[in-house]
């Protein structure tokens, strides 16, 4: 066994142990008994800050897993790409999508500066390299699930990769795997899509004002395709949290994944022990424990 699946498999029995000690516990109690500590405030490097009619949509990138990806969309948001394209797609149950509504006339769309296009897909990284939080459930699309660097993940005993949850932020592509470049967005917005997972480059997760994509008109045309421009939701700005100043920055906290606090979290979504619940199930699904998110 690897030093790091070792440190998996003890992590794991430090999660069962609090099973019969908090079993008890509602999520709210949990909540209420969090510290200080038990938070992390993302790096403001890590965050996109994207402006819409509806409102403001903030991501949490994770360069960790597809740093190529990252850089390129850094380099559109720094030299504006984003700005005055659009949401052009919201499919029912499945994922809002944004980038240029050109994007299929080379004459009419829009330049992408010095980015990089296309890139070769990041998808998997090497297990060894991540420190994971495992959580017991029986996966249909993975053989272990977990968290890493605070992001849903899975593995076997060689590679790890980022899933695809409510929320979830993955590059757009065509056909070829290794097309997409980071100028076209999707997120989640209805169930877990997780057949798609090890088949697109996922780079973060929208950590707060989902309701303004989920909530969005959906698409009548193809996979949910807006058929007119009148229909698209217009990308205002989009900003690095770095390029922002304090007050013009929401700040939020991300509850930590990788503490006891989170485990006994776990634990309480796991039994749920409120008086309307008359089986507590004492099972979880990976998606159904993405972390809390506060606004600070």
């Amino acid at each position: 066994m690897t030093k790091t699946l070792a440190g998996i498999v003890a992590a794991a029995f430090t999660l069962f142990a609090f099973a019969d000690t908090d079993k008890h516990l509602t999520t709210a109690e949990v909540m209420a008994s969090l510290k200080p500590s038990d938070w992390r405030e993302p790096d403001t490097a890590n965050l996109l800050y994207m402006q819409t009619r509806s409102g403001e949509i903030i991501i949490e990138l994770a360069p960790g897993f597809a740093p190529k990806h990252i850089a390129n969309i850094r380099t559109m948001v720094k030299e504006r790409y984003f700005d005055g394209l659009a949401v052009i797609r919201s499919h029912d149950n499945y994922v809002a999508q944004w980038g240029d509504p050109n994007f299929e006339d080379a004459d009419k769309a829009k330049s992408l500066g010095t980015a990089k296009t296309p890139l070769k897909a990041e998808i998997f990284q090497p297990l060894s390299d991540n420190n994971i939080t495992p959580i017991e459930s029986r996966d249909a699309y993975a053989d272990h699930v977990g968290f890493s660097e605070g992001f849903p993940v899975g593995h076997d005993d060689t590679q790890l990769w980022m899933l695809h949850c409510y929320g979830t932020v993955g590059v757009g592509r065509g056909m070829d795997i290794d097309s997409g470049d980071g100028s076209s967005l999707y997120a989640v917005t209805g169930h877990a899509p997780r057949h798609l997972d090890k088949n697109l480059t996922v780079v973060g997760r929208v950590i707060w004002g989902m309701e303004h994509l989920s909530s969005l008109p959906r698409g009548t045309g193809n996979l949910g395709f807006y058929e007119t421009a009148a229909e698209h939701e217009p990308l205002l700005s989009v900003r690095l949290g770095s390029e922002l100043s304090d007050k013009d920055r929401t700040r939020l906290r991300v509850l930590r994944t990788d503490t006891p606090a989170f485990q006994r979290w776990v634990q309480s979504c796991r039994y749920r022990n409120h008086e309307f619940f008359h089986d507590p199930t004492g099972r979880i699904g990976i998606g159904n424990i993405i972390p809390p998110v506060e606004k600070l």
